[in-house]
């Protein structure tokens, strides 16, 4: 019998904690718009890994586009909300830039 196995990226408290220092400011200020986007940016990352393993695993490949549309209008936000914060954070992560 098969086993099924269902990636799920789970994040240690320490990892959050650094993501957060490192981009939010402060490891307590998790809702930080910074903050938020760098977490999305660790998590997209992950499951593209998986995904190059595991070409087939559809759940994953939908769990990973939702990300991409939430971390989207996270950077859409904050683009409007202060732009220059927001050039510092796409060169900071190395992600394309949205606004043209």
């Amino acid at each position: 019998m098969a086993q099924t196995f269902h990636m799920a990226v789970y994040l240690s408290k320490e990892k959050k904690a650094e993501i957060f220092q490192e981009y939010g400011g402060s490891e307590n200020n998790t809702g930080s718009t910074e903050g938020q986007i760098a977490l999305y940016t660790y998590r997209i990352k992950e499951l593209s890994a998986h995904l190059k393993e595991h070409p087939k695993d559809h759940s994953c490949r939908k769990a990973l586009l939702t990300m991409v549309g939430r971390r989207k209008q996270m950077l859409t936000y904050l683009a409007k909300k202060d732009l220059m914060g927001y050039r510092a954070l796409i060169e900071k992560l190395g992600i394309r830039n949205i606004r043209k």
